[in-house]
């Protein structure tokens, strides 16, 4: 019976591997719009397809952005300003894009602007930092997504939302896992949606990389923002040595587990827009398969005693 069930594995996995690498036949023809193009993974990616043959419609939040993207691809690339935030910016944004791909749809929607500030114990923040956080990572998504709903539609095209591996797993306080595990709910309701008109959607969970949102310096003085506007009983509570052994503790865990190679993200982007038959969820990145997945399938008590035996401990604790 066990030589039955190997063949059966075997089988699949030489199948799952050939039809995983079958891909469209034509890139010219198809237009992928990309939001967050001004630094880190949606600027690589651009670029990237770019080069493919994709044309490329770049939205990036600011002029000098879209200036230096513009200077580096300039052909087979272009950019409008963009908001993700503002329903203004989207809509202007989603009336270029028409003229743009004419009566073809838009083969492509990559939601990719994101923030992380602030991230750190969840009673440091206060209800407008989680807000600042969702309004870019989840309401823009949203907001975005059906905005260009029609013209993906109308191309049988593809949605790739971007996520992360703490939208599976929350590993601190603060808007951003509360953000992600919402994009990865809308991702999943939308793909179920969406299989009747012929549009794929795709998840990607990235782990730890080194970009602008991982950036040391940001997130320490904004960690340093929330401690100083803490109410003074509230710091007592933590100790005065906490917040100094929490920066220690993260400087090591960030200098650790970020991984410097940011291309393995647009690298999964690329074969969920180019395969045949694109996977539902991407996990680049050591750190999200050798460390968060795992943990994610783990009972909860085990991944809580984990995390508060590698972060600092309240000075006045109930034991």
């Amino acid at each position: 019976m066990w030589c039955y069930v190997l063949l059966f594995a075997m089988i699949w996995a030489i199948v799952w591997f050939l039809r995983d690498r079958q891909t469209i036949s034509r890139f010219s023809d198809k237009h992928v719009f990309i939001t967050g193009c001004d630094t880190g993974f949606g600027n690589l990616l651009a670029k990237r397809l770019s080069r493919k043959g994709f044309q490329v419609l770049a939205g990036c939040l600011t002029q000098t952005g879209a200036d230096e993207l513009l200077k580096a691809c300039p052909v087979g690339l272009k950019c409008i300003l963009l908001d993700v935030t503002n329903s203004d910016s989207i809509k202007h944004a989603v009336e270029w894009v028409k003229s743009e791909v004419g009566d073809k749809g838009l083969y492509g929607l990559v939601n990719n602007a994101g923030i992380a500030n602030p991230i750190g114990p969840t009673e440091w923040m206060t209800l407008q930092d989680y807000r600042r956080v969702m309004e870019v990572n989840t309401f823009g998504t949203i907001g975005v997504t059906l905005s260009f709903l029609s013209l993906i539609k109308k191309a049988q095209g593809r949605v790739v939302n971007m996520a992360s591996i703490l939208g599976r797993i929350s590993a601190n306080g603060g808007g951003y896992c509360v953000s992600k595990y919402a994009v990865e709910a809308f991702s999943d309701s939308l793909r179920r949606d969406m299989q009747h008109f012929g549009v794929k959607v795709c998840i990607i969970e990235p782990g730890f990389f080194k970009t602008a949102v991982t950036n040391l310096d940001s997130i320490e003085k904004s960690l340093q923002q929330l401690w100083d506007q803490m109410p003074p009983e509230t710091q007592r509570s933590y100790g005065h040595t906490f917040f100094k052994q929490y920066l220690k503790v993260q400087r090591i865990i960030m200098n650790f587990i970020c991984d410097p190679d940011i291309s393995k993200v647009p690298k999964c982007i690329e074969h969920a827009l180019q395969a045949s038959y694109p996977r539902t969820r991407y996990s680049p990145g050591w750190d999200a398969k050798l460390v968060w997945i795992p943990a994610s399938y783990m009972p909860s008590f085990i991944v809580d005693a984990v995390l508060a035996f590698v972060l600092p401990k309240p000075e006045y604790r109930v034991c």
